[in-house]
């Protein structure tokens, strides 16, 4: 039987365990879903139309492999992993650090502390033009979809993870940067932030 002293140190040890919280991302738009399968079937009707030119015949040294297979399959696999990737999409809080998980490829992650908390805002970027992304420096885009970085109109860099473009939690850096995000209750992720920095100034 453990003491009462042993049950309060664990009660004071489980209070003070840093929790992680994971906050759902808004899915994309059936817009965004669909371009990469519109965009396949443009391009395998382009590979059949094209299926008789000189370029896209069989190889005679190889007679039972018609030369549009392996087109079809360059034009296919890439298609395919960016629309799985476009699944993978994560918003964690843990121990002061948020971390994001952009298209699986695209990873960020940043101090609570290094945030400005104070002129973060919910926004709509169709009204704040100024945050809109603009020239992509390394990340993934689509209609209605932006993972990565990227820079602002403004001129800021930032680091995205969009997929609407109302309802955007926009997170200053105290460094000049941003970050976008779009997460299901962004109300709630900006809670949570401010939370978390409580706890860390505590």
């Amino acid at each position: 039987m453990q003491r009462p002293e042993d049950l309060t140190r664990n009660q004071d040890m489980a209070n003070h365990a840093p929790a992680t919280r994971v906050f759902d991302v808004a899915p994309p738009s059936a817009r965004t879903m669909w371009t990469l399968p519109a965009l396949w079937v443009v391009l395998v009707a382009v590979v059949f139309a094209l299926r008789h030119e000189v370029l896209l015949h069989a190889n005679p040294a190889v007679p039972m492999m018609p030369a549009w297979l392996p087109a079809m399959s360059a034009l296919t696999l890439p298609l395919l992993g960016s629309f799985i990737l476009l699944h993978y999409r994560r918003i964690q809080l843990a121990d002061g650090m948020l971390s994001i998980r952009a298209a699986g490829m695209f990873g960020h992650r940043v101090a609570v502390a290094e945030l400005d908390l104070e002129r973060a805002r919910i926004v709509d970027l169709d009204e704040h033009t100024a945050l809109k992304p603009g020239a992509r420096l390394w990340g993934m885009g689509l209609p209605g979809f932006s993972a990565g970085h990227s820079r602002l109109r403004n001129r800021a860099r930032a680091f995205c993870l969009l997929t609407r473009r109302d309802k955007v939690l926009a997170l200053p850096r105290r460094d000049g940067r941003y970050i976008l995000l779009s997460p299901e209750k962004p109300q709630e992720l900006l809670q949570g932030l401010r939370e978390a920095a409580g706890q860390s100034r505590g």
